[in-house]
């Protein structure tokens, strides 16, 4: 006896609700390939930090770059974690979005405890330049502008322009005198 076959009432394989899961052995190494390379990454970043303050001169001081060019760089470490965990999301690789958001969280922390550093040694500098960790005359605030020069030459902090060398020579000075060729005033070297 041949019984009459129904149509299926839903199919989940086809259509536009389907849903898309990536190969779990695909997922798992490109999640762990992208958290080695992101980790390799920030590792260079910051060792190239450290060896910013690094010298093998005994005699010399040296002390370590200010860090927000180098908390930029993990920045763009960040931004490639979201990016990674957006399109791993999209592919349905649920082992590379969770390790891309765990990436992710580790540089934000990295980042905002990086910035707290970095701006209290800034204030400090600005306070006390002669303390441990400031670059004495040539020392450098990236915050709102301000910068003082190698010679502690210029102070320019919201338009502010002091010159700390003194007044210029006046063209009588014995210290004046024109280049023919460059026409400026060479006495405040």
């Amino acid at each position: 006896m041949d019984l009459p076959v129904a149509p299926p009432a839903f199919d989940a394989t086809t259509g536009p609700g389907q849903s898309r899961v990536a190969d779990r052995g695909a997922d798992i190494g490109a999640g762990c390939g992208l958290v080695l390379l992101e980790l390799i990454a920030l590792v260079v970043i910051f060792g190239l930090w450290y060896l910013s303050g690094f010298n093998l001169d005994p005699g010399k001081t040296v002390t370590t770059d200010s860090l927000w060019n180098y908390l930029a760089a993990a920045g763009g470490v960040g931004i490639l974690a979201i990016t990674a965990a957006a399109i791993a999301a999209r592919a349905g690789a649920v082992v590379t979005v969770v390790t891309q958001a765990i990436m992710a969280i580790l540089t934000c922390a990295i980042i905002f405890g990086g910035a707290t550093v970095q701006s209290h040694q800034d204030q400090l500098c600005r306070d006390i330049p002669s303390a441990a960790g400031c670059k004495g005359n040539g020392y450098t605030a990236h915050a709102h502008g301000s910068r003082l020069t190698a010679h502690g030459s210029r102070s320019i902090a919201a338009g502010d322009v002091r010159d700390r060398r003194g007044p210029a020579p006046t063209p009588g000075d014995p210290a004046h005198h024109e280049s023919p060729r460059l026409g400026a005033t060479r006495g405040r070297l």
